[in-house]
């Protein structure tokens, strides 16, 4: 998601989060879920990770489910 520089200004001005912050937190559901939800509500983001993934978008957006 960082590799995208408009993308990633937009998602860390959004959560607040810094790089280090950002990549400190991949284990933490609460990091996780703040990048799923992001993805979530930018659609065109969603489905550029997804692909970059091999992924179905829907896989992402279940996986949420799996952090609460």
């Amino acid at each position: 998601m960082l590799s995208d520089t408009d993308r990633a200004e937009r998602f860390l001005g959004l959560t607040g989060l810094t790089p280090d912050e950002l990549r400190a937190g991949l284990g933490d559901p609460a990091v996780l879920g703040a990048v799923i939800d992001f993805l979530a509500n930018h659609e065109a983001d969603l489905v550029n990770a997804a692909f970059a993934l091999d992924i179905a978008p829907e896989a992402i957006v279940a996986a949420r489910k799996d952090l609460t």
